[in-house]
């Protein structure tokens, strides 16, 4: 079959059916989008999908959905953004909602509890493999393991902030490139897609003023900031601190879904006690087994928030509230990076400066996804947990005799059924969250 630019009606077809199939977090998520779009249609060239992977990993937020808008932006402009990115979240957005439900309805039902308990451990397993898949991706020489590695060291050990990590990443990387390391230099494109020859023709959507950036970059701000601004002046429940906690997050966390779940879980369980730590690893179960960004955690966050503080709305409403406005501050900023940044983006195609800051960036963000990694560990094998600290170090030492025997052996079975067997995500956890209602409802007193 000749590769052709798509239709519109096409493309929509095509964007749909990449957020139906969007599973597997960020990782599944970006290798489905590649093999749709780069490996079967052929209409975006590989070089040009890494630049924009690069410069979505730069941005904070869902990076997975940053990639669908850019790239649907590229082949249909501002409308075909708005419906690659839509239709990303779409679909897990429906589900997550009617999940959340059922959860606060059911969850102390012994049979929901008991899969809840076995699905925990084999989501670690899969945030495991997703960070030794986007490493073995982003690593490939030295000194980007060396990178990843300071990262892991910096936010694991000195609690060193997100964006920290990466200003400091990207200056590294610019700096390397200009001097020449090859490792951050961009890589020549082996083949482009259809669409490449068409905008490196010359397209005017990749041209724009100053003020006409300022004025894509206003309008959407407010359209973003509208809704979070009505809900913190009204003052009803929950939905000011919800709206304006999750703005925030959507500006100051980078690295994506795995990167910022450490700090998310903090300040939702820690500081705004809207749920508990147990209960933000059942979401996080909840966002692996539904399509989508695995941000969509957020969703649950805000739901539960919204039901258990829903002013006068009562509770039901309350937390359909909470989730759809936690989902609309979350996502709506993607619109505003990528409509506001892209066309710059794509002129710097090639520059060594940029290219090294944007490979700096990625391999600082397989560090961050380390730390994750082992923070859900011991939180999912120890009952308690306390984080000690020695002058800078901070060091999370877990209880030994909080261990819990059936979670640690679920972690083992569901790290050598990903990692070693190579089952899929799906099948895993369906065992494990079977093995969890099994014990629940046979073998529990």
């Amino acid at each position: 079959m000749v590769a052709h630019p798509p239709d519109f009606r096409e493309a929509c077809r095509v964007w749909l059916k990449i957020g139906l199939l969007s599973f597997g977090g960020p990782a599944g998520q970006i290798a489905t989008m590649h093999r749709i779009l780069v490996d079967e249609k052929k209409w975006v060239g590989e070089a040009r999908f890494l630049h924009a992977l690069n410069f979505c990993m730069l941005l904070p937020g869902p990076e997975a959905q940053q990639l669908a808008t850019y790239l649907g932006w590229i082949l249909h402009r501002v409308p075909g953004g708005l419906v690659a990115g839509t239709l990303f979240v779409l679909p897990g957005f429906l589900v997550m909602m009617g999940l959340a439900a059922l959860y606060v309805g059911f969850h102390h039902v012994p049979a929901i509890d008991g899969l809840f308990f076995g699905l925990k451990p084999a989501v670690l397993a899969v945030v495991v493999d997703a960070s030794l898949r986007i490493g073995r991706r982003a690593l490939k020489q030295w000194p980007l393991k060396a990178v990843a590695a300071a990262s892991f060291a910096a936010i694991f050990l000195l609690d060193v902030p997100f964006p920290l990590i990466v200003a400091v990443a990207g200056l590294f990387g610019f700096l390397a490139a200009r001097a020449g390391q090859r490792a951050f230099l961009p890589v020549a494109d082996k083949g482009g897609g259809v669409i490449d020859a068409l905008l490196d023709g010359g397209d005017g959507h990749l041209n724009r003023s100053f003020g006409g950036t300022l004025a894509v970059a206003f309008g959407w701000a407010a359209l973003w900031l509208a809704p979070v601004a009505m809900a913190a002046v009204a003052g009803e429940g929950a939905f000011g601190a919800i709206g304006l906690f999750f703005a925030k997050m959507a500006v100051v966390t980078f690295g994506g879904a795995y990167a910022v779940l450490g700090y998310v879980a903090q300040q939702a369980v820690e500081v705004h006690h809207w749920l508990s730590p147990g209960e933000m690893l059942d979401g996080l179960a909840l966002a692996e087994t539904t399509p989508g960004p695995l941000i969509l955690v957020n969703q649950f966050v805000g739901f539960l928030a919204g039901f258990r503080d829903s002013g006068g709305l009562g509770p039901w409403a309350g937390g359909v509230l909470g989730g759809a406005l936690t989902v609309w501050a979350t996502f709506m900023p993607t619109f505003l990076w990528v409509f506001a940044g892209a066309p710059y983006v794509e002129r710097l195609r090639g520059h060594a400066g940029l290219a090294g800051a944007l490979t700096a960036i990625t391999a600082a963000v397989v560090g961050v996804i380390l730390n994750l990694s082992v923070w859900f560990a011991i939180h999912v094998v120890f009952q308690r947990v306390s984080e000690p600290y020695f002058g800078p170090f901070r060091l999370i030492v877990p209880d030994l005799g909080s261990l819990d025997p059936l979670a640690a052996a679920l972690v083992v079975m569901s790290l050598f059924a990903m990692l070693r067997l190579k089952i899929g995500m799906a099948p895993t956890l369906l065992a494990a969250a079977s093995t969890g209602l099994a014990w629940r409802l046979l073998l529990a007193p």
